[in-house]
């Protein structure tokens, strides 16, 4: 016999794909965003928008990408997560719009161009912070009666939500450090390593509060990770991170200027490795199974044929534009060695 794949474990998995390109792609705009009012000078911020401007729009596809799939592949989580995070997910779309209309009239103004910048950092930092909000529901658990969602309206937000919103903040600001030393130069290259700094500090001090308050608050967190032999096996999970975010510190200043951006996404992404250890195999954590949730054979089936196709698209695009601006940014906000002179 062939081998027959395990179609909802699969699926998940594209699932989970396109929710860590999401984080990684729209999470360093974001930590744009969030550092955008620290910034020193008026024209370090032109160059901090700009930088990000070619293709901040495309990293949300897969925003739009992984609630659609989740939809159409586990339409069980789908029924029950957006109730459950309904306040969050509307209040970071949103946060969202007023970031894209700051794209659009930031530059058209000078007498208000400051609300501009409010809209784009209040809106990033918001976004942020809904994110974080959704990932402590997640790890703390959802009420379920009779298959559906049974908790309250302000369910969602609570301590462990909130630690999670300031570790992504955290997290974030450092993605998007990591992109500014990486895309500029000058003074704006040094505020970002600057920044960076900080935002290491405040993502190490989270990734240990929020692991520490989950493990003694969820109980069957704490048994995934600290029963025998589950320690021995995932000790390396949270001792990698640790290793790169001490090699960020040691780079910041005379490492390459990629170091750092490379190394917070391997952070987030062994990051993203210790949240499927707490919530597998579930896709509503502790209630709905990936088996139990999926939709039907012929469903994924169709879904799949698809994706077959969309995905490397999406992915061929993205990866043009980012290889069309692949410079940095120079002076006058405008990308510099591009081929065919374009700015």
């Amino acid at each position: 016999m062939g081998f027959v794949p395990d179609l909802p474990v699969l699926f998940a998995a594209v699932v989970a794909f396109c929710v860590v390109v999401y984080v990684l792609a729209d999470g360093f705009d974001f930590g744009v965003g969030v550092l955008f009012l620290l910034a020193p000078r008026d024209e370090d911020r032109d160059r901090m928008m700009a930088s990000i401007e070619p293709v901040w729009d495309g990293n949300e596809t897969w925003l739009v990408m992984g609630g659609t799939l989740l939809l159409a592949t586990f339409p069980a989580g789908y029924y029950v997560l957006l109730p459950a995070f309904y306040l969050p997910i509307m209040a970071m779309l949103f946060a969202i719009i007023f970031r894209g209309i700051a794209f659009g009239f930031r530059l058209q103004t000078e007498e208000f161009r400051w609300v501009w910048d409010l809209a784009f950092a209040g809106g990033s930092l918001l976004a942020t912070l809904c994110q974080g909000m959704i990932l402590g529901g997640l790890i703390n658990g959802v009420d379920m009666r009779d298959g559906l969602f049974a908790g309250g309206s302000f369910a969602c937000f609570s301590v462990l939500g909130l630690a999670c919103g300031v570790g992504l903040v955290g997290g974030y600001a450092l993605l998007g450090a990591g992109w500014l030393i990486w895309k500029t130069d000058g003074s704006t290259q040094v505020f970002a390593r600057e920044a960076a700094h900080s935002a290491l500090i405040l993502t190490a001090v989270m990734m240990l509060a929020v692991s520490a308050w989950s493990a003694c608050s969820v109980p069957e967190v704490a048994e995934r990770w600290f029963s025998w032999p589950n320690i021995a096996w995932l000790a390396p999970v949270p001792v990698l991170p640790a290793a790169a975010l001490l090699t960020i510190r040691r780079r910041l200043w005379t490492g390459r200027e990629t170091d750092t951006f490379l190394l917070a996404i391997l952070v987030f992404l062994l990051g993203f490795a210790g949240l499927v250890v707490s919530l597998w195999p579930y896709v509503v954590p502790r209630q709905v199974t990936v088996w139990d949730g999926a939709a039907d054979p012929k469903t994924l089936a169709f879904v799949g044929l698809g994706l077959f196709v969309i995905i490397p698209i999406v992915l061929a695009y993205q990866a043009h534009a980012y290889w069309v601006f692949r410079g940095k940014v120079g002076p006058s906000a405008g990308y510099t060695g591009l081929s065919g002179g374009g700015t």
